[in-house]
C-alpha cells in the first residue's frame, strides 16, 4: 500500500472537509466501536518523564494473542490518547497482532494535574524517558513509534535521538508531521480561521485548567488567555522556556531541511499535498537517508485521510502496513 493507491470519492476530496470530519463525533463512534470489537484489555499506567515528571498512557493487548510487537502511538497538539486516530489507529494495530501503548503528553488527555510546568513543544527529554520506560515495563518486544502532526514530530525527534539513549526503535511513522514550526504558524495565520481559532480555543482551556490547579505557580489574568496564537506563544515561551525568543524556540523543535539526513532508525512519512494546517514545500526540501521513506498523498487533509462515508482512514492502514512488513521481515 502507497499513498497512490489512496483514491477517496469525489466528494472527500475537499481538504477542509477532510480535516473537520477527522474529529468529528461520528468518527468517534466508529473508533469506539471498532476498538469494542477487538475485545482488547487496556489498563492505564503513570510513565516515568525523568526528573519528576509523571505522563499518563493507555496500553491495549487483545487477550490469547502473543504480540508480534509494540507500538507507541504519539497524538497532535491538544489531541490526546482517545483522540479518533489514536484510537482508530490502535484498532488496526490491534486487529494485527500487535500491542499498543497511547501515550499522553504533559497537559494533554486530562493530566493536567500530573506536573505543576506547562506543555510545550521542546518536551521531547520526558517523551525520550517516557518511552524508554514504556519499554522497560514491556521487554522483549520489537518496539516501533508512530505518531500524527505535533506526535508525529515527536516521533521522528524520537528515533534520531534514540539510538544515543539506549532505545532500541525498530520503526518510525510520521503522519502529517510538523517539520518548520515557524512555517506552519505562518501558515495558520494565513490559511483559513478556523483552524488557528480551534488550536486558540484548546490551548486557552488548556491554560485555564492549570491555572486553576496551581494557581500560585500560574497566576497569569485573562487579558493573557485572551492573547493571539503568535503573542500567547510568546508569552509562554519568555517566561516559560529556557529558549528566550520565539525563533530559538520554534528552531529547538525543527525537524526541516537536512535535520533527519543522520537518522539511523528507518522511518516513513505520509503527508498531503493538500494539507491546509503544514505546508506541503517543506517535505520536498528534505533531506532524508536511505533508510527513510516519503510518501505524499494528493489529498487528505491535515491528519484526515479518510477513504469514505463510513469514516475509516487510509492512514491508519497505512500505518498498520508499514509496521506489520517491519515485524514480517
Amino acid at each position: 500500500m502507497t499513498a497512490a493507491d489512496y483514491r477517496p470519492p469525489r466528494w472527500l476530496r475537499n481538504a477542509h472537509l477532510q480535516s473537520v470530519l477527522g474529529s468529528s463525533p461520528l468518527r468517534r463512534r466508529r473508533a469506539e466501536r471498532r476498538l469494542a470489537e477487538l475485545g482488547a484489555t487496556t489498563t492505564e499506567h503513570l510513565i516515568d518523564g525523568g526528573d519528576g515528571v509523571r505522563l499518563h498512557g493507555l496500553h491495549s493487548v487483545v487477550p490469547g494473542v502473543e504480540p508480534r510487537g509494540l507500538v507507541l502511538l504519539l497524538h497532535g497538539w491538544e489531541g490526546s490518547a482517545d483522540s479518533n486516530y489514536m484510537r482508530m489507529t490502535a484498532a488496526q494495530l490491534l486487529g494485527r497482532g500487535f500491542e499498543v501503548f497511547r501515550l499522553n503528553f504533559r497537559d494533554h488527555g486530562n493530566t493536567h494535574h500530573l506536573n505543576e510546568g506547562l506543555f510545550h513543544s521542546n518536551r521531547i527529554g520526558e517523551v525520550l524517558h517516557a518511552a524508554c520506560d514504556v519499554a522497560r515495563r514491556f521487554p522483549c518486544r520489537p518496539m516501533s513509534v508512530a505518531g500524527y502532526s505535533l506526535g508525529g514530530n515527536f516521533a521522528l525527534r524520537l528515533a534520531l535521538q534514540a539510538p544515543e539513549a539506549g532505545l532500541a526503535l525498530t520503526h518510525a511513522v510520521a503522519v502529517c508531521p510538523v517539520l518548520d514550526p515557524a512555517r506552519t504558524m505562518e501558515s495558520m495565520e494565513q490559511g483559513l480561521p478556523i483552524y488557528l481559532w480551534y488550536f486558540e480555543r484548546k490551548w486557552r482551556d488548556s491554560l485555564a485548567r492549570k491555572r486553576e490547579l496551581f494557581p500560585t505557580f500560574h497566576d497569569f489574568d485573562d487579558r493573557t488567555l485572551g492573547l493571539r496564537m503568535r503573542p500567547l506563544t510568546q508569552w509562554m515561551v519568555e517566561r516559560h522556556t529556557d529558549y528566550g525568543t520565539l525563533d530559538r524556540y520554534f528552531d529547538g523543535y525543527s525537524v526541516a531541511a537536512d535535520r533527519l539526513a543522520r537518522l539511523q532508525v528507518p522511518v516513513s512519512i505520509l503527508m498531503a499535498e493538500d494539507d491546509p494546517v503544514i505546508p506541503v514545500e517543506g517535505f520536498r526540501a528534505l533531506t532524508l537517508p536511505a533508510n527513510a521513506s516519503l510518501e505524499i498523498a494528493p489529498w487528505g487533509g491535515h491528519c484526515g485521510f479518510l477513504e469514505s462515508a463510513r469514516l475509516d482512514g487510509f492512514a491508519e492502514r497505512w500505518i498498520a502496513d508499514r509496521l506489520e512488513a517491519v515485524a514480517s521481515a
